[in-house]
């Protein structure tokens, strides 16, 4: 059986001044396009870049392999989450993957790797515009498969073109490979006449922030247990918990649940029901607790072990742009000692930096330049103690062997901190990166990360205790910090809510 598989994908925080281009694009694929369609990431490239890796395109491969299905991958590229896509950005990478379908002919069957998350300058839901396309091209009978992020706005308008949807179970989404291999193993079991799936969809009256949908701890840690109870029931071929992306204001953002049954529409409904009553039931538990900088750090002091501070408000795994300063400077102003800042962006202050040379002073107005939400920059006379090409090697289990770049990077000390600065955002959410450049974080007494959840991934076990900070930003877990005009009302917690789906 002949299968063709692609990814566009992005998470769109529209709170964001930056927009994201096709450049931002090229940049994520494992093959950049020059600009006339003839790479963007081709089988052979996407191959080499993904196989043997803990990925999503690394399960696609195992899983098709398992399945004895002859997978082509046509494109494959993720941009770093950050604003709004500019609109000719998405149509030319929708045009392009319905160009390569078209070139590579008759198929058994479709495996798309989208976000679930994805906004444009004239789409709210790109992925529903983009599933509505692909479906049209296709055909009613292709099957056709689809795989998401935990952080999916699920619409109505994704789940009516697919076959089926299965979204990321954790968060940190330690499970991409897993889910890789499950959606190649669900299309497997299609095209063998093994299942034939009915799913349904329903849309909860909920949205929540990114610390309290973490799968490893309360309330999600139970909720995702009863999810995998509902699965190993007869005929419950998969449950999607898509807790929904806050940060982008739109209609349909929010928690959803996905049940996708064999055969039987009633009771992928009913499941439906019963997941999405759970989840209702656990509403007040999804509330955040952000604690004040100058606490933290001052806990940090006085406590032996690792003690980590996760800036989530810049992370850019949600479209900060990873150059605040505010935990910088309160670390600076309280002398803190055995302190790690990870990481700041700033292409201008690593450029100079690498001109002064390793060993030499550099004075430098440190961070801050990208807008006025997230600190000013900090005037800094540093030591530069390294200076490297940023590219490592994941060793977590969210990306285990996948090959990170982060441009020229340089550690600079101010004080008693050391601070990573990258001419790239990347989510510091790996231990590696630290490690990459000389840091051992548990030698450290404190770690800022720039990362909402996912460092969890591999602090977690590393760190004595973490807090969620108290600090500005376009990722702030807040919902008070953000005037929402297009998303859909009432909505719990924002308003009162009384909902029949829930009885």
């Amino acid at each position: 059986m002949r299968v063709l598989s692609a990814c566009i994908a992005h998470e769109t925080n529209t709170f964001s001044a930056v927009p994201t281009t096709l450049a931002d694009f090229r940049h994520a694929s494992p093959q950049p396009d020059p600009g006339d369609g003839t790479s963007f990431g081709g089988d052979a490239a996407i191959r080499q870049a993904f196989a043997g890796t803990h990925s999503m395109a690394g399960g696609f491969l195992d899983g098709a392999n398992e399945q004895g299905l002859d997978l082509e991958m046509l494109l494959w590229t993720f941009a770093t989450p950050g604003g709004i896509v500019l609109q000719e950005a998405y149509e030319y990478l929708r045009d392009l993957l319905l160009r390569r379908l078209r070139q590579a002919g008759p198929a058994d069957g479709i495996l798309l790797h989208l976000h679930g998350a994805m906004v444009s300058e004239e789409h709210e839901d790109v992925e529903g515009d983009l599933l509505t396309a692909v479906r049209q091209q296709i055909g009613p009978r292709t099957p056709l498969v689809v795989t998401t992020d935990l952080h999916a706005n699920m619409t109505a308008a994704m789940a009516t073109p697919a076959d089926t949807i299965v979204g990321y179970d954790e968060y940190p989404h330690n499970d991409m490979y897993e889910r890789g291999v499950e959606g190649a193993r669900l299309l497997g079991d299609m095209l063998a006449g093994r299942l034939s799936p009915a799913m349904a969809y329903r849309q909860l009256p909920l949205i929540t922030m990114p610390p309290k949908q973490c799968t490893i701890i309360e309330p999600m840690r139970s909720l995702l247990a009863f999810a995998h109870e509902l699965e190993a029931r007869p005929g419950i071929a998969n449950v999607t918990l898509a807790m929904g992306f806050p940060f982008a204001d739109i209609h349909d953002a929010g928690v959803s649940v996905l049940v996708t049954a064999d055969s039987d529409r009633a009771l992928a409904e009913a499941t439906a029901d019963e997941m999405a009553a759970a989840i209702w039931a656990r509403r007040d538990d999804f509330t955040v607790r952000l604690t004040p900088v100058a606490e933290a750090i001052e806990y940090a002091r006085t406590h032996e072990g690792l003690t980590v501070l996760a800036d989530g408000s810049d992370n850019p795994g949600g479209g900060g742009p990873c150059d605040g300063t505010v935990v910088l400077q309160h670390l600076i102003e309280a002398d803190m000692q055995d302190a790690v800042v990870a990481i700041i962006v700033d292409p201008d202050s690593a450029e100079r930096a690498a001109q002064a040379g390793v060993g030499n002073n550099v004075s430098l107005m440190l961070g801050g330049k990208t807008d006025d939400r997230h600190g000013a920059p900090v005037p800094v006379t540093a030591y530069v103690r390294l200076i490297s090409d940023g590219t490592f090697v994941e060793q977590g289990p969210m990306g285990r062997g996948v090959t990170a770049q982060l441009g020229r990077t340089a550690v600079l000390v101010v004080g008693g901190v050391e601070v990573v600065v990258t001419e790239r955002r990347l989510q510091p959410l790996d231990a590696e990166l630290l490690r990459s450049v000389g840091i051992e974080p548990t030698r450290r007494r404190l770690v800022a990360l720039k990362s909402a959840v996912h460092f969890r991934s591999t602090y977690q076990d590393l760190a004595a205790r973490i807090f969620d900070l108290d600090t500005p930003g376009v990722h702030r877990p807040d919902f008070a910090a953000y005037e929402y005009r297009r998303l859909r009302r009432p909505l719990y917690p924002l308003d009162d809510v009384s909902w029949p789906g829930a009885s």
